[in-house]
C-alpha cells in the first residue's frame, strides 16, 4: 500500500505543489496536519513541510485510485464487523488479525477512517523510520544491518505481519489496527511507569516483540 518515496521527493516538487490543491474537506484537513507535523521536524522549513504534505498526499491519492478502495464507506469497519458473521473470507480475514490481539474496537477504528487517512498515517509511519535509518547511518555511523535492527528495536514497525521480509517471528509487522491501542499504551508506560517499562523494553528483541508480550499478558 505504501511505496515509501514520498520523502526523497521533497525537493524536486518544483511548479507541481503549485498545481497541486486538496480537492476535499478530508484531504484539506490532511494537508493542514501534516504541515504542521512536518515543521516540527528538525531541518524542515515551512515551505519544505508543505512540498512534503502536498507530495504525500498526492501520492495517497494515486495508490487509492489504483487500488480501487476510493470510495470506500467511512463505516467499513462496522461492515466488516457484521460481514464476519456470514461471509466466510471476511471471517478468515479478521481471524488472523484477531490471532495478533486485534479486537472489534481495533477494527472499528482503523477501517472507520478516511481512506486517504488511513495511507497518510502509513506513509508517515514509513518516513519516522526511513528518518531514524538515515540518522543511524550518517550520524551514528551503523551499518545497514544494525540501523535496521536499531529502528526495530526502537520504533514499532506496523504492515502486514504474513510479511517477513525484513523480520521473523515475534518481530514480524503488527497489524495496523493495534496502532491506536500500542501508542496509547506506550504513553501511559513511559509516564507512569518509566524505570520498569525501560527494564521490560530493553530486554525485548524489538519494539514489536514486546507488544506482542503486553498483548498476550493481558496488559494491552
Amino acid at each position: 500500500m505504501v511505496k515509501g518515496k514520498n520523502i526523497l521527493k521533497v525537493k524536486n516538487m518544483g511548479l507541481f505543489s503549485n498545481l497541486f490543491r486538496p480537492s476535499s474537506t478530508i484531504e484539506k484537513q490532511l494537508e493542514k496536519q501534516y504541515i504542521a507535523m512536518f515543521e516540527m521536524m528538525d531541518g524542515m522549513s515551512p515551505s519544505q513541510a508543505k512540498k512534503q504534505a502536498c507530495c504525500m498526499l498526492k501520492e495517497a491519492k494515486e495508490e487509492s485510485e489504483n487500488e480501487g478502495t476510493t470510495n470506500l464507506p467511512q463505516n467499513f469497519g462496522d461492515i466488516l464487523l457484521e460481514r464476519e458473521l456470514t461471509d466466510e473470507k471476511t471471517k478468515s480475514m479478521l481471524a488472523k488479525l484477531r490471532s495478533d490481539g486485534v479486537r472489534d474496537e481495533d477494527i472499528r477504528w482503523w477501517w472507520n477512517m478516511h481512506d486517504l487517512e488511513r495511507r497518510m498515517m502509513q506513509h508517515a509511519d514509513f518516513i519516522s523510520r526511513f528518518t531514524l535509518f538515515l540518522k543511524l547511518r550518517e550520524e551514528d555511523g551503523l551499518n545497514e544491518e544494525e540501523a535496521a535492527k536499531r529502528v526495530g528495536k526502537s520504533l514499532p514497525i506496523f504492515g502486514d505481519p504474513d510479511d517477513a521480509t525484513f523480520a521473523t517471528g515475534e518481530d514480524r509487522p503488527l497489524p495496523y489496527e493495534l496502532k491506536n491501542r500500542t501508542n496509547i499504551y506506550v504513553e501511559k508506560r513511559g509516564q507512569f511507569d518509566k524505570k520498569r517499562f525501560k527494564k521490560e523494553f530493553e530486554e525485548s528483541s524489538s519494539f514489536n516483540s514486546f507488544i506482542r508480550k503486553k498483548i498476550k499478558e493481558g496488559y494491552l
